[in-house]
C-alpha cells in the first residue's frame, strides 16, 4: 500500500513517535511524506521515505494530487488544533480532505483514528485499495509489469 504522512509543525514529534511505534507495519509499505516530517519520521525509525517538498511549499498539494491519481491507499495527516489565519492552508486542507473524500482514501486528521487505520492495513482490510490503485503490485502484475 502506499500511505502518505504530513504532520502540522505542532504535531511533527506525535507523527515521529506513532511511526516508531508502527515501524514494523509501515516498513512493509511505501511510504512518502512531506519533507520535513519525512525527514523526521525516516531519521527516528530507518524507514525509506519518499520526501515531498516541504507543505507549505507545495508538498500537501503534491500529495492532493498524487490522491487525485489514486496513487495514495492512505493518509495519516496529523492536523493542528488551532484554526488557521491563512485562508490559503484552509483551501489546501479542504482540497487535501475533499480529494480523499472523492477518491475513497482513508484518512487519519489524529492519533486515535490513525492506530485504527494501521491496525487495518495491518489485518487487510484496506486490501481493496490495491484495485484502485494504478501503482500497486496487484495492477502491475494484471498488466505484466512487475520487475
Amino acid at each position: 500500500m502506499d500511505i502518505a504522512l504530513i504532520a502540522d509543525d505542532t504535531k511533527k514529534e506525535l507523527m515521529t513517535q506513532f511511526c516508531i511505534a508502527y515501524c514494523g507495519i509501515l516498513s512493509k509499505h511505501n511510504i512518502c511524506a512531506t519533507s520535513t516530517t519525512g525527514k523526521y519520521v525516516s531519521e527516528a525509525t530507518g524507514l525509506e521515505i519518499e520526501k515531498l517538498l516541504a507543505g507549505e511549499h507545495g508538498g500537501q498539494q503534491q500529495i492532493t494530487s498524487k490522491i487525485s491519481y489514486n496513487e495514495i491507499d492512505v493518509l495519516l495527516y496529523f492536523r493542528s488544533t488551532s484554526p488557521s489565519m491563512d485562508p490559503a492552508i484552509e483551501e489546501a486542507d479542504y482540497n487535501l480532505l475533499r480529494m480523499c473524500d472523492v477518491h475513497n482514501v482513508p484518512v487519519a486528521t489524529n492519533i486515535a483514528t490513525a492506530e485504527v487505520l494501521i491496525c487495518a492495513v495491518e489485518r487487510g482490510d484496506l486490501d481493496w485499495r490495491e484495485i484502485v490503485n494504478p501503482r500497486s503490485d496487484y495492477n502491475r502484475r494484471r498488466r505484466g509489469i512487475l520487475y
